[in-house]
């Protein structure tokens, strides 16, 4: 399997320089990653390092915690699309999810989806936080509110992506839209799991060592 195809290729750390973002980009293109996947502040550094390649610039929004007002997001997405970015991880109200209001939940799904054109909006739940029905519920908001991908975790909270919540969350949105499993795949192995389970992306720090082989050395995401 070519999972090279399948990844996002990240470095999400606060204290990244330009200097590991240009390695990020040399390494996604010796690989043929998916994507890189960096913060809003980089990505016009990525989009000048990646220029003359297909590989997509992916960002985040209202990260890592996802409590931003949902105007805030909605402004954040508009920004990022502007600098460059051609993907969009938006983490969603956890606590909202939390109080079981998932009308906030999609709402503030949905004003990003305003904001996006024909970017791909990819919502992150933080699976860790949730029970089975809970990601059920955070599926059925993402599909209404119109998201493209429903995506595990941050990789800076709880324990990141499992077999069970990428499983369950194929098995809530079927074909519509895609699954991301991120946080804590860092070897082969388990992202050939990730991908049997139902994911169509992974999220990864360790993307050099998944596609050669070796076992995973990077930490966090």
């Amino acid at each position: 399997m070519n999972l090279a195809a399948f990844i996002d290729h990240t470095l999400l750390k606060a204290a990244a320089t330009r200097l590991e973002i240009e390695t990020l980009c040399i390494e996604a293109r010796q690989h043929s990653f998916w994507s890189v996947c960096v913060s809003p502040a980089r990505i016009a550094d990525a989009r000048s390092f990646l220029q003359g390649s297909p590989i997509k610039v992916c960002t985040v929004i209202g990260f890592p915690l996802g409590a931003n007002l949902a105007a805030t997001k909605a402004v954040e997405a508009a920004q990022c699309l502007e600098a460059g970015a051609d993907e969009i991880d938006m983490v969603m109200n956890i606590g909202a999810a939390m109080d079981g209001d998932w009308g906030a939940v999609e709402e503030d799904i949905r004003g990003v989806v305003r904001m996006k054109g024909k970017a791909l909006l990819k919502v992150i739940f933080e699976t860790s936080y949730l029970d089975l029905a809970q990601i059920d519920m955070a599926c059925r908001a993402s599909l209404n509110a119109g998201a493209d991908f429903v995506k595990t975790s941050t990789g800076f909270s709880g324990s990141g992506a499992t077999i069970e919540a990428v499983a369950r969350m194929r098995a809530a949105v079927g074909q519509a839209v895609g699954v991301k499993a991120s946080g804590g795949v860092r070897d082969r192995e388990t992202a050939l799991k990730m991908v049997e389970a139902g994911a169509s992306r992974l999220g990864t720090s360790a993307s050099v060592s998944i596609v050669s082989g070796g076992a995973g050395t990077a930490h966090g995401y």
